[in-house]
């Protein structure tokens, strides 16, 4: 072939080489674009007919709107209507009430002077009672004095008592150990006079020993208990609460004494005499 110069045949197929490659592109680029118009222009035909037919809904609906608002126009005149109707019977109903009102409150008025007549009548016996509970209260309170001096004045003769019973109740043990001592000093005598009867004699003196010591110690305790007790009984609350009167409290101090004379009678050590009996000391205890 014909060249002008060397190499154009071959450049020449070059350029139609890329020419083609270009136009094959566009071809590609080409059928892309119309392939996504088609897609987009099927899209808008289904929007459009969708528009159409929500066009056609919003058209009917607002149709049922108007006829809608029509029965409700409708409906809010009857109630107008209605409510003047009611307006009407409770401007009537009020004007009953207010004169109803009118007349209680004349009512009350009346009912407020009687309330002031009962309420001065009320203070007025209030008053008298309340003197009177003043003077019942001050005869109360001397009866109270009186009743206390009379308890006082009997605790002081309770006192006396106790203290002549005491004594009494005392002197008599006194005599039960003087007759133990004189006992004691009885078999002494003879275990000392007898040197065959000291050994049987013996365990008697003992018992009779012992007997005295424990009468003087039972003793001892029970002239500190009935010390105390004479104490509590001169003593006020609450001290005298532990006795719930002056008398039970010298109830309390008899039953100790009569314990104690009690279990003296069974302490009396046993002499054997020459019968083999128990001797009689019932003159101890007189």
């Amino acid at each position: 072939p014909f060249e002008m110069q060397q190499g154009d045949i071959l450049r020449m197929e070059k350029e139609h080489q890329v020419l083609k490659e270009q136009l094959k592109e566009a071809e590609e680029k080409y059928d892309q674009l119309q392939s996504r118009s088609s897609e987009e222009i099927g899209a808008l035909k289904e929007l459009l007919k969708k528009s159409v037919e929500e066009t056609e809904v919003s058209k009917n609906e607002l149709d049922w709107f108007h006829q809608d608002l029509e029965i409700q126009v409708k409906k809010w005149q009857q109630e107008k209507k209605e409510n003047q109707d009611n307006l009407k019977a409770l401007r009537s109903t009020a004007k009953k009430h207010t004169d109803t009102n009118d007349r209680y409150s004349k009512t009350i008025d009346e009912k407020e002077k009687q309330y002031n007549v009962y309420l001065n009548t009320y203070l007025e016996t209030s008053n008298k009672l309340a003197n009177e509970k003043v003077k019942l209260e001050e005869l109360i309170k001397k009866s109270q004095d009186d009743c206390q001096e009379c308890v006082q004045r009997a605790v002081k003769a309770e006192i006396s008592v106790l203290k002549n019973w005491k004594e009494t109740e005392v002197r008599k043990v006194n005599g039960i150990a003087a007759n133990a001592e004189a006992n004691l000093k009885m078999l002494k005598s003879f275990s000392s006079s007898s040197a065959s009867a000291a050994p049987k004699l013996k365990s008697q003196i003992d018992s009779w020993e012992i007997f005295i010591s424990n009468i003087k110690k039972q003793l001892e305790k029970v002239e500190v208990s009935l010390n105390f007790s004479e104490h509590v009984l001169t003593c006020s609350s609450p001290v005298r609460s532990t006795f719930s009167s002056p008398l039970r409290g010298l109830s309390c101090l008899k039953l100790t004494l009569k314990c104690f004379m009690f279990c003296l009678t069974w302490d009396f050590p046993v002499a054997s005499n020459s019968t083999g009996t128990r001797p009689c000391y019932t003159n101890m205890c007189n």
